[in-house]
């Protein structure tokens, strides 16, 4: 009896310790602009009372959100990824004026294609996330844009 009860508080303290926090899911679309040109989206959905940070934050403040595109020699990249308005708040975990994104935030990247479709894109997008009170690590996600 011991033994069960011993392995049932391992096995709740180590389901307890393994949620991890995962306040950001990323998806990715592709759109056709013209037969050599297409953007890519990448869509990031984000819980309730978090924020993710935008592409340009001030120095000493969070990690900024950032992508990067694998080369592959099939396509070029057409200006840099752009993102919505979002917000800008005085946060107050990090006592700056800072933008971020709630709910739901937009970013794309145009490319210009150097042959035909189809054609797989790989990128990561590396990005912080913060609630009032507290903020998890850098985070780094693998996408991948299928263009058809």
């Amino acid at each position: 009896m011991k033994n069960l009860i011993l392995a049932f508080a391992i096995l709740a303290f180590t389901s307890v310790r393994a949620q991890i926090l995962e306040p950001v899911t990323w998806s990715t679309s592709v759109i056709k602009i013209s037969d050599t040109e297409y953007d890519l989206v990448a869509t990031a959905s984000i819980d309730t009372h978090w924020h993710l940070y935008s592409q340009n934050v001030p120095e000493d403040g969070p990690i900024a959100t950032s992508f990067t595109f694998k080369g592959n020699g099939s396509y070029l990249k057409k200006g840099n990824t752009t993102e919505e308005t979002g917000k800008t708040i005085d946060d107050p975990v990090f006592g700056m004026k800072i933008k971020f994104f709630e709910k739901k935030a937009n970013f794309k990247q145009r490319i210009k294609l150097k042959g035909k479709t189809p054609l797989k894109i790989d990128a990561t997008v590396e990005f912080m996330v913060c609630d009032d009170s507290r903020c998890l690590p850098p985070t780094e996600v693998e996408l991948v844009f299928n263009v058809k």
